[in-house]
């Protein structure tokens, strides 16, 4: 099969022919109909992941057709149409029994723990827990967007975030990730605020659901801009982007008993980001965490994208062939572009 390989960290990727995957006996090997580019595809290319093994195909974000069924597979058959979270649990540790697959302790990645779909196939271990039924109506584009980005700000939102009608919810970040939690808060009934550098995602974060926009670039302060907004500071903060300053930002617009969420990786030179602990401690807030979501919780995203409560379509960006990915990849750190790029070509 045709594959995008890199097989050094930080050089460029290649287009190469390697061996088609066979599915273990709990797994399955999927077609690859469309994969997302995502930014933890990049971090994984920087060498920022130490789960992986080079040479390395990378891509996490991905939608297809069932090829190849291993012999312990019970629940599904070759031809059905499937996504897949980006982080798939063993289904035996205490934390899926506990039904948090998402920080499984023997969690599979593909495109981090093992080859990804930047290829025509990839395979998808312990598939009964973990593959997710596409409806006939969507098409692989848009449930390929859903992989990373969507699903995690729909568990960071919902989940982590227990966001309720008529809150205040601020994003730092219209990328991907940015932009799926502003359409989803808007759809829960929440006010959102959106914080970017620019004015081109700014447009756009109001097409999908913020009330009001913060240029970053051109304001001096963002913290007191989200306060006047708010009325005093936001219940809910996802730092989207990942950054030291988004993160500290993100925590510091909060008012009392606030929530923050991070989204955005930090990892590299950003691991340790510098938090205002005494405002933590000063004014009750809450720091969580959100690590992509388990599969048995798609259906209720499911549904409401069904009744069109939520559009992820709209936030399906350029669409590319596998011979761009390449240098698609490698371009992610310079933020380009509005909405989610999907390879739909191979």
């Amino acid at each position: 099969m045709k594959a995008v390989v890199f097989e050094a960290f930080g050089e460029p990727p290649t287009i190469q022919n390697v061996a088609d995957p066979t599915p273990t006996r709990d797994g399955v090997v999927v077609k690859v109909e469309a994969t997302g580019l995502c930014r933890s595809d990049w971090h994984g290319w920087m060498g920022h992941d130490p789960d992986i093994c080079l040479p390395h195909v990378p891509g996490h974000e991905l939608a297809g057709t069932v090829a190849a069924v291993g012999s312990g597979v019970t629940r599904w058959k070759e031809g059905d149409r499937v996504t897949v979270p980006f982080v798939g649990g063993c289904g035996r540790c205490f934390e899926c029994a506990s039904g948090n697959h998402q920080v499984c302790e023997n969690q599979f990645q593909p495109g981090f723990s093992a080859w990804g779909s930047f290829a025509e196939y990839v395979a998808i271990d312990f598939a009964d827990i973990n593959l997710v039924s596409l409806p006939e109506e969507m098409d692989f584009a848009t449930a390929a967007s859903l992989g990373c980005r969507f699903v995690t700000s729909f568990r960071a939102v919902v989940d982590q975030g227990r966001v309720t009608p008529g809150e205040w919810v601020a994003v730092h970040g219209c990328g991907g990730v940015g932009l799926s939690a502003i359409m989803i808060a808007s759809s829960m009934g929440a006010n959102v605020v959106a914080i970017d550098l620019t004015d081109e995602k700014l447009d756009f974060a109001r097409k999908v659901g913020a009330v009001a926009t913060v240029n970053a670039a051109e304001t001096g302060n963002v913290v007191r801009a989200v306060k006047q907004i708010t009325n005093g500071g936001a219940h809910m903060s996802i730092d989207a982007l990942g950054h030291p300053a988004t993160c500290f930002n993100s925590i510091s617009n909060l008012r009392r008993r606030g929530r923050h969420v991070q989204v955005g990786l930090m990892l590299g030179e950003h691991a340790k980001p510098q938090i205002p602990m005494a405002k933590v401690i000063a004014f009750e807030l809450e720091i969580r965490g959100s690590h992509g979501m388990q599969a048995f919780r798609y259906q209720s995203m499911m549904e409401m994208i069904r009744t069109g409560k939520l559009a992820p379509q709209m936030l399906v960006g350029k669409r590319l062939s596998l011979a761009e990915a390449p240098q698609a990849l490698m371009a992610m750190d310079r933020f380009e572009g509005s909405g989610i790029g999907v390879v739909t070509s191979f």
